[in-house]
């Protein structure tokens, strides 16, 4: 038979080859030595020398081109067919040489049905040089003990990767399973070897054709999956490579990478080939070496060779931008400002906050997001968008960035400190962090170390306790906070442009806190409202400047609704001053002078009035000079009875007083159509509430601003009333009395459902009106302030007097208070006889309704002097307007 040519893919074992066709590797033969055999390599245990058998014809001629030819065949099953091989580049051939070297046994019966002269003579040829072998003890007659061992089966795949953890380990590549998957015999010592899977570390190469175990059906081979295993089939099949064992996947297999002896690692080849994708699974256990892998994928994506054919690079966003953190909202979440004062919220590329839904995580929310507000907020940063997510599932469109605060990656940061975790994105996933590989690394890191969510032991719990939620609550932290100068705190919420909610770490203390000395006009709280003039304007100027800042407060009062007042210091400057100065706010003159800075903020108005600036942009001095003349000669002239007063308002309404706060603010009844009307309806609601079958109780636990039947505490009636607040975890609500003005706290038990459409708002409006006693200021001592209100509640509260109302202003109206049965002249009040006992003072500042009303100025000055002269109340140690 004439010689033919093919090249060696693999060998079998000492006396079998797999030959291909050298125009068509895919087209294979098995080819068998003649005459001879070798010892068996066998999962069970192989056959002494099988190994060096087999060996001593692999390094011989896997991935040459030979010649042979065959001899004969043998039909028992499949065809098997036996030959001789010229070995290239020689006369030898085999299995001569290899029977001479002692690794081949003639057979028996070799040459029994063929007794043809040339096998007659080759056979004599091989038995003559098995018998020189033999007498040379070489190959399988050597008298040597040591025998290699084979280990087919790793029971413990982690165990024994740690143990040759960092070794270069030497192995032959068995079988090519896929282009990421291979069988290779790991040589650990010349007599000791493990034969196992291995996957190539970094890489994953499409799947091959292959057997469903669960249906026994055969699945079809993914889009180059053949290809890339013929790729390494074609340099790494039963060659020799250096193996570094990395670790063990999820399923038990170790990983590892896998080099040729002068090519190295096989992975970057394979991802340029575009016949593999980079794995992130393994990115960890590469650290370093996981950026080559990368810029190897590259390489194919921009050729778009392999599975990258259709590959379609993501668009450039562009350079590094700069930008303000305005707002943490979460560990992975920030809004950025920038030059141009455009905000727009970001997430961080590829790492996620604490998961609130897992308990392990759960406690370590607020620790992260605490950690980022304390590196970013107000910063400058800079930052890439790496990608867009679109809106779906009721989510806006996110982008991803990496943002990176003095050369340092943020989200590298939170990840190293184990206050975040990395994403698993999907491999065709580009929006993803350009350090993703670091990410991976430090998040490693942080769960040997133990840190942050990744720890033992959860972070001890600070629930912050709402010192605003009632007045009593209000009350208690007063006198310890009045006492404090500067107390650190950090601005949780900016309700409007001079509220804000107020957290102070150090007492688990959270506080709703208004700015003392100055008006802030009120901005819409939904889209529905309007704002007042330059509303919105000190809304964001508040939340620009203060949003999740440290600051300081000097707390001096609280509100009659538990909200704290004081001043507040963003780097140590009084913010109520700035927004002064930006023409933001107006000063509010009894609470200026109260907090003891009325100086500066006059001084930063005048500023923001010469300036032009927000709502004085209108703003003229003779408007104000004219103002100041007025009042001079409203005064003056109504005193020395040289002119007549300019005209002052008359709106005389017969009313009830029904409520006296202790800021000796006023509820009152208007008397007429609503006062017969509310008395009627409460005859009404409370038969209604009389009856058992209207005795329900709320559905459910009652909220903010739902209208409500409540039972007052002192009287054991129904009324219709308002809620405040509520306390779920008490199961109390803070309700008020729409009709009287006057509130309490209250069990839910005591609240009915008001769903009555007769009982309802609608059917008729709230009787209660607010107003306040005009042209005086109360003292602010709180000694002289308790006298001053209980005096007033004895002269009006529950009495039907007369009001003169003077003006109104922002839904309050400014009174004086007349008794009918004693009250002969305009100077006989109640304002009067406050002022009268010592227990107020005409304010020093003016406002132009008041400045108007010159002859009731004058009667209540010539009673305050009575006061002073006779030290009555606030004056009795003297003037202390003096040094004004």
């Amino acid at each position: 038979m004439a010689l033919m040519e093919a090249k060696v893919k693999s060998v079998l074992s000492g006396d079998t080859l797999i030959l291909h066709n050298l125009n068509n590797p895919k087209q294979e033969r098995t080819l068998s030595l003649a005459y001879v055999s070798a010892p068996r390599l066998r999962r069970e245990g192989d056959e002494p020398f099988a190994f060096e058998s087999r060996d001593f014809l692999r390094r011989l001629l896997v991935g040459r081109v030979v010649q042979f030819r065959v001899i004969y065949t043998i039909p028992t099953g499949a065809k098997r067919e036996y030959g001789i091989i010229s070995l290239p580049g020689s006369n030898k051939q085999l299995p001569e040489v290899a029977v001479a070297e002692g690794w081949l046994k003639v057979r028996d019966d070799a040459g029994r049905k063929d007794d043809s002269e040339d096998a007659v003579s080759f056979l004599e040829k091989l038995q003559a040089a098995e018998a020189r072998a033999k007498a040379d003890s070489k190959g399988l007659w050597t008298e040597s003990s040591d025998r290699i061992e084979c280990i087919y089966e790793v029971l413990d795949a982690k165990v024994f990767a740690d143990e040759v953890k960092g070794k270069a380990m030497d192995a032959i590549v068995e079988k090519v399973l896929s282009g990421d998957r291979l069988i290779v015999r790991l040589v650990q010592t010349p007599t000791k070897h493990v034969q196992t899977v291995l996957l190539i570390a970094g890489v994953r190469t499409p799947a091959t054709k292959r057997t469903n175990p669960s249906d026994g059906k055969e699945q079809p081979a993914e889009p180059f999956g053949e290809e890339a295993q013929s790729f390494v089939e074609q340099r790494l099949l039963q060659r020799n490579a250096t193996i570094d064992i990395l670790g063990v996947s999820p399923q038990g297999h170790l990983v590892g990478s896998v080099k040729h002896p002068t090519h190295g690692s096989i992975a970057p080849y394979l991802l340029k080939a575009g016949l593999a994708r980079c794995t992130d699974h393994h990115s960890t256990l590469l650290g370093s070496e996981m950026g080559a892998l990368r810029q190897a994928e590259k390489v194919a994506k921009d050729n778009r060779v392999g599975v990258f054919k259709g590959h379609v690079a993501p668009r450039s966003a562009g350079g590094e931008i700069e930008a303000v953190v305005s707002k943490v909202q979460s560990a992975d979440t920030i809004f950025l400002r920038n030059k141009a004062g455009g905000e727009k919220r970001i997430n961080l590329s590829s790492v996620r906050q604490p998961k609130p839904t897992d308990p392990k995580q759960a406690p370590w929310v607020p620790e992260a997001k605490e950690f980022l507000r304390k590196k970013l907020i107000g910063k400058h940063v800079k930052f890439t968008v790496d990608g867009k997510r679109p809106a779906q599932e009721g989510f806006d469109e996110r982008e991803m960035a990496t943002v990176s605060h003095n050369g340092k990656n943020v989200g590298l940061l939170l990840v190293e400190n184990g206050f975040a975790s990395v994403i698993r994105h999907r491999a065709d996933d580009s929006d993803r962090s350009p350090i993703y590989d670091d990410l991976l690394q430090a998040e490693q890191q942080a769960q040997e170390e133990g840190k942050g969510m990744w720890g033992a032991k959860p972070p001890a719990a600070k629930p912050n306790v709402d010192y605003s939620e009632s007045l009593e609550k209000a009350k208690r932290q007063l006198s310890l906070l009045s006492r404090q100068k500067k107390v650190p705190a950090i601005v949780d919420f900016v309700k409007s442009g001079s509220r804000f909610t107020v957290l102070i770490p150090r007492d688990n203390a959270k506080l709703t806190f208004v700015l003392s000395g100055i008006r802030a006009p009120k901005s819409a709280r939904n889209e529905n409202e309007k704002s007042e003039p330059f509303g919105k304007e000190a809304h964001d100027f508040a939340n620009k400047r203060c949003l999740q800042r440290d600051i300081e407060v000097d707390v001096e009062d609280t509100d009659k609704i538990g909200a704290f007042i004081g001043t507040l210091y963003v780097n140590r400057e009084n913010f109520a001053k700035l927004l002064l100065e930006e023409g933001l706010a107006s000063v509010h003159a009894y609470s200026a002078e109260k907090s003891g800075n009325a100086n500066e903020l006059f001084a930063a108005e005048k500023r923001a009035k010469e300036a032009r600036k927000g709502m004085w942009h209108d703003w003229t001095p003779e408007a104000e000079e004219d103002g100041e003349t007025l009042a001079t000669a409203d005064t003056n002239g109504a005193a020395n009875g040289d002119s007549a007063p300019t005209q002052r308002r008359k709106d005389y309404r017969d009313v009830v007083v029904t409520h006296v706060d202790e800021g000796g603010r006023l509820k009152l009844q208007l008397v007429g159509t609503g006062t017969s009307a509310l008395t009627e309806l409460m005859s009404t609601f409370r038969k209604f509430h009389l009856t058992p079958s209207n005795n329900t109780g709320l559905p459910g636990p009652p909220k903010a601003g739902d209208f409500v039947a409540a039972k007052f505490s002192e009287d054991d009636e129904w009324y219709r009333a308002k809620v405040r607040r509520n306390d779920r975890e008490n199961k109390k609500a803070e309700v008020l009395y729409v009709d009287y003005g006057n509130s309490e706290t209250v069990p839910w038990s005591r609240l009915r459902p008001l769903v009555q459409s007769q009982f309802l708002p609608s059917a008729l409006r709230p009787q209660a009106v607010d107003a306040q006693l005009a042209f005086i200021q109360l003292p602010t001592s709180p000694e002289y302030a308790a006298d001053a209100v209980d005096f007033i509640s004895q002269q009006a509260a529950g009495r039907q007097l007369v009001a003169n109302v003077e003006a109104t202003v922002e839904n309050v109206m400014y009174i004086t208070l007349f008794d009918p049965k004693v009250s002969s002249n305009l100077d006989q009040s109640v304002n009067a006889d406050v002022v009268g006992e010592g227990l107020a003072m005409v304010p020093r500042k003016l406002k132009a309704w008041e400045r108007a009303a010159g002859d009731a100025l004058t009667g209540l000055r010539k009673r305050e002097e009575e006061a002073k002269k006779e030290r009555r109340g606030m004056w009795e140690y003297g003037d202390l307007t003096e040094d004004d």
